[in-house]
């Protein structure tokens, strides 16, 4: 009987993608209540594990926002985003539109953040052009291998047209919130 290579015969089946509502149903009926988990393109994934520097900064972008933006921006944290019907990713800080968002995900952002070490390729290429393809105005994405800032701005179907690298000696500023400067230094860890 000869032998049955498993992984090509899977790779050839049909995967069964879900919508975001059925991956919402999933997530109210706790199937993932232990796990870290998010919808991209109508799969999911498992999301990567948090370190002490991730957790810092994701917290340091997070107040920051919230104590600038307030009464004009929302600003969640590890929150689902809707994109179309098939993926709801969690970017790490989203800055978003105020509103009630008690019945529906947003899926309006003036900015989303991802810090990546881990993911970096991943948020760089796909994630990237998932948010470009919805119109998010503007992804930010801390690297924590090279230590700076990747600021993508002027989205379009296939990414962001607009990229550019900040680093310890500079600050950031978003699109919609000109006034709101983020040294990029106060926000990194003191020592890599």
């Amino acid at each position: 009987m000869p032998m049955v290579d498993f992984a090509a015969e899977l790779s050839n089946e049909r995967m069964k993608r879900f919508t975001r509502e059925e991956y919402l149903r999933l997530v109210n009926a706790g199937i993932f209540e232990e796990s870290r988990v998010e919808l991209l393109g109508g799969m999911i994934f498992d999301m990567s594990p948090q370190g002490n520097e991730h957790a810092e900064i994701v917290a340091r972008l997070h107040n920051r926002f919230a104590r600038l933006l307030y009464g004009r921006a929302d600003v969640r944290s590890h929150s689902p985003f809707a994109i179309g019907a098939l993926s709801a990713p969690e970017p790490d800080v989203a800055v978003i539109p105020v509103a009630d968002y008690s019945h529906r995900m947003p899926d309006q952002a003036f900015l989303l953040i991802e810090v990546s070490q881990i993911s970096l390729p991943h948020d760089r290429v796909y994630k990237a052009q998932l948010y470009a393809a919805a119109g998010v105005p503007e992804l930010w994405i801390v690297d924590l291998v090279h230590y700076t800032f990747e600021v993508y701005r002027a989205p379009a179907v296939d990414g962001y047209r607009l990229v550019s690298a900040h680093g310890r000696g500079e600050s950031v500023s978003p699109i919609a919130f000109p006034d709101v400067v983020i040294p990029v230094g106060e926000i990194l860890p003191t020592t890599p």
